[in-house]
């Protein structure tokens, strides 16, 4: 028998199994009947659930990794996905032990002191062991399944093809975009069996937490730890909700909320699984745990999600959709209704702007934009689904730590900070930063539309029919210079702003950013007058 021959062999047999599995919860029939009586969402998503809990640990972990990506699937299909657990047979002491010798390169007894054999959690990809290193410190110890890499990436093989077969089929695609969640499980799951990758993680999230007193990461034994084999600082603490009350307490939500801010928004990487599972309180220090999964927002993004939450704070429906479209990057569907996508952004506004963190909840405001934009055809990026669910995943244990906190007291505290100090008393730095942020990328998103218009930028172009194309250039060109001098306008007046409080700064600059922003007032007057005449 070929080689060739002796590799097909378990493949096939695992692809029967899968298909087996699947036929047998009915995702074959049920899934293609029309009839909602016969096959809701909500049966076809348990249906699914069971057939992954019965196909074994690696489709258990792709179905929790697909439970984090609402932009994928319906919330439905999340809410039964997020409750797969990813049940397997411990490891044995030996065969942790021989995992850790082959990282390790020497006898396990030569490292550490001692190790638990009972685990601390025992997972698909690996298990976690309580151990103490010869010179007494007290570790975690995280060990990768013998076998996992082999058999994750023969189910990620077949899921692959699967993704070819399926992707015509108009009932799995009408509740799955298989392709995409295939691309999307495969890299995370390659990302987590390589532990590098995690101890990466940890040591990026510590930086970004250094500014908060409160908050922290345990440390990591670079020296010990390998890509199959992590070792860290063994956290003893207690649950959040266990946290003694107190101001430290206190302190630590408010620093929690804001550091997301900071994580998703300032640094662009942030913590993709928050729950309070993954907390911990030792200390007077909330030390966040597991980071396996991490995201990352391109700068690019950052601004537009700022100004997501800005909009949201101003009540500002309108600009909102306009965001929501530019997050969105493509051109808009060409049946959208804009009128009726502000009005229903109005509605949501409306009943999520009041209340605590208990009755506003950051992560299922953005999810339920985001909702709210699917129905109106507007395919938004991952990245907007993710941090959805980050922000409400964080702010349960935020909730625990401190119910009563408001959320946009903290996102203005996280605005206005290396601002307010510059800014003379009686300006409003947040409205400021506000509106012109908003002009900004109005003026831009506009600039666009001249582009494609007139043929510079690719995409449908508007085709008009004038009696002369001098006149509808001279247009543009007289568009395009007040656009300009309003701009330019604009930013003299925030430098002029800024520079008048700062400390540091000569008494004559701001005079003189004063007198461009005024200069350049005039020249738009006299433009706009010349122009009615």
């Amino acid at each position: 028998m070929s080689g060739s021959e002796t590799t097909q062999g378990p493949l096939l047999g695992r692809a029967v199994r899968i298909a087996r599995v699947f036929a047998s919860h009915g995702l074959q029939d049920r899934l293609a009947s029309r009839d909602p009586a016969r096959s809701s969402t909500r049966d076809r998503a348990r249906r699914l659930r069971d057939a992954l809990e019965e196909l074994g640990p690696t489709f258990a972990k792709l179905g929790q990794i697909l439970s984090t990506r609402p932009d994928l699937i319906p919330p439905e299909v999340v809410e039964e996905l997020a409750s797969l657990q990813d049940q397997v047979k411990p490891l044995t002491e030996a065969e942790v032990v021989g995992v850790m010798e082959e990282e390790l390169g020497v006898p396990w007894e030569d490292v550490f002191e001692s190790i638990d054999p009972a685990p601390l959690a025992a997972g698909t990809i690996a298990q976690v062991h309580r151990a103490q290193l010869e010179n007494g410190d007290r570790v975690v110890v995280k060990v990768q399944r013998p076998r996992a890499a082999d058999e994750i990436m023969r189910d990620l093989g077949l899921l692959e093809l699967f993704a070819e077969k399926a992707a015509n089929r108009d009932a799995l695609r009408d509740l799955i975009d298989i392709p995409m969640l295939v691309e999307h499980m495969s890299s995370s799951l390659r990302r987590e069996l390589d532990f590098q990758n995690e101890a990466a993680n940890i040591a990026r999230m510590r930086e970004v937490l250094e500014p908060y007193s409160r908050l922290d990461v345990p440390r990591v034994y670079e020296q010990l730890s390998t890509s199959r084999l992590l070792v860290m600082e063994l956290i003893d603490g207690v649950p959040v909700r266990e946290a003694p009350e107190g101001e430290a307490r206190v302190e630590a939500a408010r620093q929690l909320l804001e550091s997301y801010y900071q994580q998703v928004l300032g640094a662009g990487f942030f913590h993709a699984d928050p729950h309070p599972g993954n907390m911990l309180w030792r200390e007077e220090t909330l030390y966040l745990l597991d980071l396996g999964m991490a995201g990352e927002v391109a700068e690019e993004a950052r601004a537009l999600i700022l100004l997501l939450v800005l909009a949201f704070w101003q009540e500002d429906a309108a600009f909102l959709a306009d965001v929501m479209l530019m997050l969105a990057g493509d051109e808009p569907p060409a049946e959208l209704d804009l009128d009726a996508l502000r009005a229903e952004f109005a509605e949501f506004i409306g009943r999520f702007r009041q209340g605590t963190l208990q009755e506003l909840q950051l992560g299922p405001m953005i999810e339920g934009l985001a909702q709210i934009a699917s129905r109106h055809g507007i395919r938004l990026p991952a990245t907007l689904a993710l941090t959805g669910k980050a922000f409400a995943q964080m702010q349960l244990a935020t909730a625990q730590l401190d119910p009563t906190l408001e959320p946009f007291s903290v996102v203005g505290r996280f605005l206005t900070r290396g601002i307010v100090e510059r800014v003379r008393a009686g300006a409003d730095p947040r409205k400021l930063l506000y509106e012109s942020q908003k002009a900004r990328l109005r003026l831009t998103r506009l600039l666009e539309s001249v582009e494609q218009i007139t043929g510079a930028r690719p995409g449908k172009r508007l085709r008009v029919d004038v009696g002369g194309i001098e006149s509808l250039e001279a247009t543009m060109r007289q568009l395009g210079r007040r656009l300009s001098l309003a701009a330019s306008a604009g930013a003299a007046l925030v430098a002029t702003a800024i520079t008048v409080a700062a400390n540091d700064v000569a008494t004559w600059v701001p005079s003189v950013l004063g007198g461009v922003a005024g200069a350049l007032g005039v020249l738009l007057a006299a433009d706009l007058l010349r122009g009615r005449r």
